[in-house]
């Protein structure tokens, strides 16, 4: 009787973790959020923060419809479980803690793109692709192994997800950044097209993003631990998942120090997540060294897929999200067959190559591994297609330089109260409905339609020409890669460009921040000045008119100064009255 009640009493403490677990793997969403925020510009830091909402309250939605039967429903010939709606029609004896638990892991596996295609791509694409992974794709990859699928039958083991959902999404990711292209001014290119050098976009709050990879620690242990049935495997589990993020970190730390002369921060912290996704498989089979061999390769691992993507495969990767999920989600399904042991506390038929297990185990790894791998790329690859023919997957140029916040959700910073330029009233323009000049084409526009285009200021002594002279080009912030471009075409090398407000005839469009109109008048400006002498003046000044040219009234604004003028107001060798007519 003694051991019946002790029985009982083990199974609802274990009943009540598994839930504690399933509530820290939901707050790994705040983990994600942060990170890629973090790790992106400020002016996508709404659109980053919404799509990973989104990830969740649409991944519940769909697993409510059709995921979590195709998942955990009746298994029909090992592939996909039986779909039902019994949370309708029996939801008193619904299995609610298990619905909970796979919900939780499902937009996990969603929330993983987000990273990888920040800032360039549309929300409602991506919202689409969201709802399909979660009542499709990963539904029945995951009924395969944890659903009583061909793979649990086969003896494919993947404790957490390194494979079911790490490498899934991280696949998902790769094919997704590749297909929407890499953000604007990431890759240089020569005239013939070809890349001749990657350029860093920092992430805007490296803070952030650290207590979004704390935040994922704390929640991997619900994530690696919740379905343990017994103390011993429990305790075993919390080593394993603390000893190889340590050790990956610490190895990328030395890495980079020694590679780039100074310890990569950023990289440390995507090295933290690398460990702890290879460890998810084989965290319930391997021991203490199985823990500090698999941290040790991913601390390499990881800024080998960040190169790699970089320099070979020339995706855009903002976070790192492949390089963590992706390359590691494999090499911890891989390291199932090497490292695990029957040492481990509840792991008695797991026995991996170098603990005397032969290569049985690690052939039905690499298996389950390409199956999965194989299942998510068409499937995946197919709905990215679909989409952008719909609805397209990428945003215009104008939008992404502008930023996802203003254009794709009306807001005008995430960080309005800290700006250092205040640009809360900043929101998406409107064209005034009289700016059209209704030619586009700026060689077949008349002189007075360039003139209202882009009007040219001249200080009034710029007649008196002495060979120097400074220009000060103000236009839109999407113009500004187009400006420089043509500057650099025509010689001009040296630039000076400041981010400024202001407006003009174009006016604000009204939007709605908590069901209040804003009331925009501030528009986001650019403003390059650039010193030339040996480049006739005349010719900067046509080359600017002819780039900035839309065919709209105040497309943009020149101002010409003598630069000899401005060097004696300067100086106090004229008077404050001349000052105040030159600049």
């Amino acid at each position: 009787m003694s051991q019946e009640i002790l029985d009982l009493v083990d199974g609802k403490v274990f009943g009540i973790w598994f839930l504690l677990g399933a509530a820290l793997v939901f707050w790994m969403q705040a983990g994600f959020a942060m990170v890629e925020t973090g790790f992106a510009r400020a002016k996508n830091a709404g659109n980053i923060l919404m799509k990973n909402l989104m990830d969740f309250c649409i991944g519940c939605v769909m697993f409510i419809l059709i995921g979590f039967g195709l998942f955990l429903g009746e298994d029909l010939m090992g592939f996909i479980g039986k779909p039902g709606f019994d949370i309708f029609t029996d939801y008193a004896n619904f299995d609610w803690s298990n619905f909970v638990f796979n919900l939780v892991f499902c937009a996990t596996t969603a929330t993983i793109v987000s990273g990888a295609m920040a800032e360039r791509t549309k929300f409602l694409s991506y919202c689409v692709y969201s709802a399909v992974i979660s009542a499709i794709i990963y539904p029945i990859e995951a009924h395969w192994t944890w659903g009583g699928g061909w793979l649990a039958q086969m003896g494919f083991h993947d404790f957490a997800g390194s494979a079911c959902i790490h490498m899934v999404g991280g696949i998902c990711a790769l094919i997704g950044a590749a297909m929407v292209g890499p953000r604007i001014g990431k890759f240089t290119k020569d005239k013939d097209g070809k890349i001749t050098k990657v350029n860093a976009f920092p992430g805007h709050n490296l803070p952030i993003g650290a207590l979004g990879v704390f935040i994922l620690w704390l929640g991997w242990y619900g994530f690696n631990g919740a379905a343990c049935t017994s103390v011993e495997q429990l305790g075993s589990v919390f080593v394993t998942t603390t000893i190889a993020p340590s050790i990956a970190t610490v190895v990328c730390m030395i890495f980079t120090w020694i590679k780039y002369g100074k310890p990569d921060v950023s990289m440390a912290l995507n090295a933290s997540l690398a460990g702890l996704v290879a460890i998810t498989a084989p965290c319930d089979t391997t021991d203490a060294f199985g823990a500090i061999a698999i941290g040790f390769v991913s601390g390499l691992l990881v800024v080998f897929g960040v190169w790699f993507l970089d320099e070979k495969l020339r995706v855009d990767d903002p976070v790192g999200a492949v390089a963590v999920h992706m390359l590691n989600g494999i090499w911890g399904t891989i390291a199932v067959g090497l490292f695990s042991t029957t040492s481990a506390p509840g792991n008695d038929s797991v026995v991996g190559l170098f603990y005397g297990g032969g290569f049985d185990q690690l052939g039905i790894q690499l298996i389950g591994m390409l199956a999965t791998a194989a299942w998510t790329a068409v499937t995946v690859a197919i709905t990215f297609a679909v989409i952008k023919m719909i609805f397209g997957l990428r945003v215009s140029e104008e939008e992404e330089i502008e930023g996802l916040d203003s254009s794709e959700h009306g807001l005008a910073s995430a960080y309005s109260g800290f700006s250092t330029i205040d640009i809360s009233n900043s929101m998406t323009m409107d064209v005034n409905e009289n700016t059209n000049l209704g030619v586009e084409d700026y060689d077949s526009a008349s002189e007075a339609m360039k003139k209202a285009s882009v009007s040219v200021v001249k200080a009034p002594d710029v007649d008196a020409d002495t060979g120097i002279h400074k220009v000060v080009i103000i236009t839109k912030l999407s113009r500004y890669d187009k400006i420089k471009k043509a500057l650099n075409a025509l010689g001009v090398t040296g630039m000076t460009v400041t981010q400024v407000s202001g407006c003009g005839i174009q006016k604000g469009a009204g939007q709605m921040y908590r069901g209040v109109e804003i009331d925009a008048t501030l528009l986001p400006k650019i403003k390059v000045e650039v010193v030339v002498s040996q480049i006739p003046v005349d010719k900067v000044i046509e080359t600017a008119k002819k780039t900035l040219y839309t065919g709209k009234i105040g497309d943009g604004k020149i101002f010409v100064y003598n630069v000899s003028r401005v060097v004696k107001v300067r100086t106090g060798e004229e008077n404050f009255d001349a000052l105040q007519d030159v600049e």
